[in-house]
């Protein structure tokens, strides 16, 4: 399999099946195309399971905002954060002093139940993860770097598949869209910001890590603590953590494509 944007510069007229068969042709015969493996049963399982939970917690953070939103409208303020929100609008709707109207405590009482069943549903995704993770060796693996849990490795796994189609792990940390964008001209070098190409979703994954591991490295003496500390002295807290997201991108490549098991002491 090819990707379309990589096939489309080869197609020399309008869009058709005449000329889009052609610009395969043409393509397929190119020494440095581009090819997309074909994803197992097993693989897109695991994906969908993936997805589907991506979009009940994308479901939840909207249904929290929406709750807060509408209590703000009543004058009733939360702080932010799904927790407060869980925790305390039993009590808001049993208090008979905040003069909420009927009808609105009934639609909050609905807005509540709908968020406990969308938390408990998420959890059930989050232990058949787990017992993903579990049954596969590599993914137990990867779940030995710092940030990486169920979640990442076996979304990794699953979106990848075998690494060693990517030369060198600075590829591999290219393809998920890690690295700077270039524009470099007449010998001169020109970086800015990532390219976020590739996965999204992976991505999110690793630098969300990158960040939970930044907070729990600052305080610690050791060697990518140090690394850490430098980088945002001199970048900044969110730029530190792509590329701490970007350093274990390379490590989780080594990983699976060596067969290695994760050294601290060299990352």
């Amino acid at each position: 399999m090819m990707a379309p944007q990589f096939v489309a510069p080869y197609r020399k007229s309008d869009k058709n099946d005449h000329n889009d068969a052609e610009a395969i042709c043409e393509a397929f015969g190119r020494p440095n195309m581009r090819f997309v493996p074909i994803k197992t049963e097993e693989q897109q399982t695991v994906l969908m399971v993936h997805r589907v939970r991506s979009l009940m917690v994308g479901e939840r953070t909207s249904l929290v905002n929406q709750i807060r939103g509408l209590l703000s409208e009543f004058g009733i303020v939360l702080p932010q954060g799904r927790c407060h929100v869980r925790s305390q609008l039993p009590g808001i709707l049993e208090d008979a002093e905040n003069e909420l109207p009927v009808v609105a405590r009934e639609v909050f009482a609905n807005q509540y139940e709908r968020l406990c069943d969308l938390d408990r549903k998420i959890g059930e995704y989050d232990k058949r993860i787990e017992a993903l993770a579990q049954a596969d060796e590599n993914a137990k693996r990867l779940m030995t770097l710092e940030g990486v849990g169920p979640i990442t490795a076996t979304a990794l796994i699953a979106t990848v598949g075998d690494v060693r189609t990517f030369k060198n792990s600075r590829q591999f940390s290219a393809w998920l869209g890690l690295v700077t964008r270039q524009g470099s001209t007449v010998g001169r070098a020109r970086h800015g910001r990532i390219t976020k190409r590739g996965d999204v979703y992976l991505r999110t994954l690793l630098i969300h890590g990158a960040r939970a591991v930044m907070r729990y490295l600052m305080n610690k003496d050791v060697q990518k603590g140090k690394w850490v500390k430098a980088v945002r002295a001199r970048r900044g807290f969110n730029k530190a953590a792509v590329a701490l997201a970007a350093k274990h991108a390379r490590i989780l490549w080594a990983m699976l494509a060596k067969g290695s098991e994760y050294r601290p002491t060299l990352a």
